[in-house]
């Protein structure tokens, strides 16, 4: 306590001052305001003083303590004002001599608000704030307050050492607990598995830790998209099957699996078929897998128009015959397939015919009216002339069959190109041949025109006598052409030949 004894007034008598010296020294107050008059000890339970009226007014647990506790000689004035005069520094001079720092009338272990929210270099969070002082700073006595570590490990090391789900010591965790674990409860731990390198998404986000982590292995080093390398589904891949993935080369290897696979469901696996350069689009969009990929080669490197050649569609190839593919020449080759046909519908194929420098129109149009067999006659695919004589010599041939109304070609000697067979015919219809005898400076008028229509009159071999279409005769060369010369001669009404 802190005494600062007031001036009394209250004189004491007369003799007492002169006969008697207090103990107490300059204390002027009567001496019934403690003692008895029994004796001077002990004093009264409650002394006659006023201990607010001095420099030390008395509060919280000091106004339960006795006089004497305090002052324990009898000047009063002797005690000093400081805690620890009276009492024991117990901190060892650790925290410094303000005591109030930390410490309150009320007791030692009302500690002010300051040090509970413990702002300084360690905020009381979470669970660390129900915590009591010595349950850190051990021993109150030799406690230490200044200095302590904040690492978790220096409180928690039991506790790390002694975890089990995972053994933190035998996976080689550091010891920095806050990676996981909150201030609010030592359970729940959380780890941020994406500061990894890989990022737990969809399937991988639920899966327990020691599944992938084996033998509490957390020392793994695997790349999100290194599923079979890394073990975790490396029994998987190499029971898969559908198609055989140890067997099915590079694009199916152990280290490849995201290709096909993703984190959203490990079984419905997609391939992009156009990563290979072979789009799959209608009728090979649905086909298995298998199909193409025999005994479970995925080896091919096929190109998307070497249907033939790929092994897929040479059986059909080798088997058709209209026409006979296997004897067709190069454009029926194993590798032209896509010439004609499409993958949306392998039997419907078409050929552009005017590729070959022939367009097809007319009659020629095919399949109808005029199969493809006409004209490629014993599966010859060869041609290579757009002459009209490659199939219609036959025709050609049978010209004098039809009497005076068809020049006979081969005796009149008409050329056997196709330049020649288009004056007279088209490939609209190949009978309705018709020639423009204008274009030779003679055009058939009147009765010219019946004769070259096939009217009543004689036809072309009335003029052109023994097929000779050779003549030079101009439209007014009536009678020298010899067409009209008899005529000519027999004609008395005048007389023609004796009128010149």
């Amino acid at each position: 306590m802190l005494l600062s004894w007031p001036a009394v007034s209250a004189p004491l008598p007369a003799g007492q001052r002169e006969t008697t010296r207090s103990p107490h020294g300059a204390l002027a107050i009567p001496c019934e305001n403690c003692h008895t008059a029994t004796g001077w000890r002990p004093i009264r339970a409650v002394p006659e003083f006023d201990h607010n009226k001095t420099d030390y007014p008395l509060r919280g647990m000091h106004e339960k303590v006795q006089c004497t506790q305090c002052h324990v000689k009898p000047v009063f004035t002797d005690v000093g004002k400081n805690c620890q005069d009276c009492h024991a520094d117990i901190h060892q001079r650790k925290m410094g001599t303000d005591c109030a720092q930390c410490h309150t009338v009320l007791g030692w272990n009302n500690a002010v608000q300051q040090v509970k929210d413990h702002q300084n270099r360690f905020p009381l969070f979470g669970a660390h704030a129900a915590v009591q002082c010595e349950d850190c700073h051990k021993g109150a006595a030799v406690g230490q307050f200044q200095g302590l570590s904040t690492a978790c490990a220096s409180c928690h090391l039991r506790d790390f050492q002694k975890t089990t789900n995972p053994n933190h010591v035998s996976a080689k965790f550091a010891t920095t607990c806050e990676s996981c674990h909150s201030f609010d409860s030592w359970l729940g731990a959380k780890f941020d598995h994406s500061t990894t390198g890989f990022l737990l998404t969809n399937g991988h986000a639920n899966v327990p830790c020691a599944s992938c982590h084996l033998n509490n292995n957390y020392n793994l080093t695997t790349a999100p998209t290194d599923c079979g390398n890394s073990g975790c589904h490396l029994t998987t891949w190499q029971q898969t099957n559908n198609p055989v993935h140890p067997s099915a080369g590079a694009a199916f290897a152990v280290a490849n699996c995201s290709g096909c696979h993703n984190t959203i469901s490990w079984t419905t696996a997609i391939f992009d078929h156009s990563t290979t350069g072979f789009l799959l689009t209608n009728g090979h969009a649905n086909v298995p897998c298998a199909s193409c990929h025999v005994n479970n080669n995925y080896t091919l490197t096929i190109a998307p128009t070497d249907c033939g050649n790929s092994g897929c569609h040479l059986t059909k190839w080798q088997q058709t015959t209209t026409p006979v593919h296997a004897t067709s020449g190069a454009a029926f080759a194993p590798a032209n397939c896509a010439t004609c046909h499409t993958t949306k519908g392998w039997d419907s194929a078409s050929f552009d015919h005017s590729t070959t420098g022939f367009a097809l129109m007319g009659t020629h149009a095919s399949p109808s009216p005029t199969p493809c067999a006409a004209c490629h006659v014993s599966n010859n695919y060869t041609l290579n002339s757009a002459d009209c004589m490659g199939c219609h010599q036959s025709a050609w041939n049978s010209t004098p069959s039809f009497g005076g109304t068809v020049p006979d070609h081969i005796k009149a000697g008409f050329p056997a190109t196709a330049a020649a067979c288009a004056q007279c015919h088209t490939i609209t219809k190949w009978s309705d041949g018709k020639f423009d005898h204008a274009a030779f400076g003679f055009p058939l008028t009147n009765s010219h025109a019946l004769v070259a229509n096939g009217g009543k009159v004689p036809s072309c071999e009335s003029c052109h006598i023994n097929s000779n279409y050779s003549l030079s005769i101009t439209p007014n060369d009536c009678g020298n052409s010899g067409c009209h010369l008899t005529t000519w001669q027999q004609t008395n009404n005048p007389t023609h030949s004796s009128s010149l």
